[in-house]
């Protein structure tokens, strides 16, 4: 056991990773590795020496071995104590065919639908993406009864977040949402039983233009919609800042800068056959959005991490500068 375990005391992370890729090429199921336990170095840097015994090591806090594993592919175990200093590390290849996406039977407009494998991610776990929208509907600033619009609401987990993160919204609020799923719609109606502030319809993004969905919004959502395929995100967002959205209206949208792999979330977005993440699509995406709230005077906050969030407020509470709105 002690050489399949190698200890890794002052080797730079460059060899560290060399050594994991050797071992996963000889087809090693599990990679195991004897390093200093992070608790040793609290306070110090990754890469800041610590000695103990007579051995010097490389201090390197837990966060370093989670986001290695994140940007190999592979399934950290949860470190155990090995004696000396030490915790012992186990690294498991990802399957990258248990995938939550549906096979091409499955109509587009039931992907996420309420029997598909998505329905199994509860995003409402995601540490990130609760801190940065209740973050973001500070910085909105809903009062009283105010009237909300999600797009792409599926079965109603995002609206049930909102009301958690701000009381107020599921004391008085009222909601109206858009799925092109019939299935998601069905269990997001049973899911908010009062019809008289909740509102779901079935219907795609394109046809927005032409819903009643009643008077204009206080704050208007899309969380993980924009981006999809077959969605003219520039028409969509035109279309409810112009039309759906109250003067002093926030918009609050998100797309998604993850992957979901054999039940772990995997940072960074991904374009088939990258090996990395390739943001480009998604930075244009933000810039554009960014650029047009601006332009209709709306002061911009980018922020998160596996969920990338724009959240646009009215510039005339949050100080931001107006400019000319285009066409």
């Amino acid at each position: 056991m002690e050489s399949d375990a190698p200890v890794l005391a002052s080797e730079p992370l460059t060899s560290i990773i060399e050594h994991i890729r050797s071992r996963l090429l000889e087809g090693a199921g599990v990679v195991r590795l004897r390093v200093l336990d992070p608790d040793r170095g609290a306070g110090r840097y990754a890469g800041e020496p610590v000695v103990v015994g007579e051995r010097a090591h490389r201090h390197r806090p837990l966060r370093v071995w989670v986001d290695l594993a994140d940007r190999m592919g592979l399934r950290l175990s949860t470190p155990r104590p090995d004696g000396e200093g030490l915790m012992r590390l186990e690294l498991r290849p990802l399957d990258p065919t248990a995938r939550w996406e549906p096979g091409d039977a499955v109509p587009v407009t039931e992907k996420y639908g309420a029997g598909s494998g998505y329905q199994r991610i509860d995003k409402a776990e995601d540490p990130g993406l609760v801190l940065d929208l209740a973050d973001a509907l500070e910085r909105v600033g809903l009062g009283p009864g105010a009237r909300v619009l999600d797009l792409g609401v599926n079965t109603g987990e995002e609206l049930q977040l909102l009301g958690t993160l701000w009381p107020e919204l599921a004391r008085s609020g009222c909601f109206v949402g858009v799925d092109h799923s019939a299935s998601a719609i069905e269990v997001a109606r049973s899911r908010f039983s009062d019809s008289t502030r909740h509102h779901f319809v079935c219907a795609e993004l394109a046809a927005l233009p032409e819903l009643p969905l009643g008077e204009p919004f206080d704050l208007v959502i899309a969380l993980g919609t924009l981006h999809s395929p077959g969605v003219d995100d520039r028409a969509v967002l035109r279309h409810v800042v112009q039309q759906r959205l109250r003067s002093n209206g926030s918009v609050i949208l998100g797309v998604p800068n993850c992957r979901y792999v054999d039940g772990e979330q995997l940072h960074g977005a991904r374009m088939k056959n990258f090996r990395q993440p390739e943001l480009s699509l998604l930075v244009k995406g933000v810039a554009f959005w960014r650029r047009y709230l601006q332009q209709h005077r709306r002061k911009v906050y980018v922020t998160g991490k596996h969920t990338v969030l724009v959240t646009g407020v009215p510039s005339g509470r949050a100080g931001a500068v107006d400019v000319a709105a285009p066409e």
